[in-house]
């Protein structure tokens, strides 16, 4: 059995038990959080897809953890101008578990 999910302007295909890490919601470590943008649901009856999300089904998660990812470097530089810029970027994340899918 696996869903799609909608979070953060993205898709993640899960199942029970996966760790995902999504764009920073505003909840707490141990918090549970409910995604409701269940997008498709496949199960033992068949897959069923959403127009544009499906109504009922829904998705349990435990928060892991919040965080940031790893810098990213972003360099511009212009040749013959002595024009060079360096910037860094570190996104944050929700680290969250699949608790359970119902449909």
């Amino acid at each position: 059995m696996f869903a799609i999910i909608e979070t953060g302007g993205k898709q993640y295909k899960v199942i029970e038990q996966d760790i995902i890490f999504v764009e920073k919601l505003n909840v707490n470590e141990g918090d549970e959080i409910v995604f409701d943008q269940v997008v498709a649901l496949s199960d033992d009856n068949g897959f069923k897809a959403g127009a544009p999300v499906l109504d009922g089904a829904k998705v349990t998660a435990k928060v892991l953890k919040n965080g940031k990812n790893k810098k990213v470097v972003v360099f511009k530089y212009k040749s013959k101008k002595n024009e060079k810029k360096k910037m860094g970027h570190r996104q944050p994340y929700t680290k969250v578990q699949i608790v359970k899918i119902e449909a």
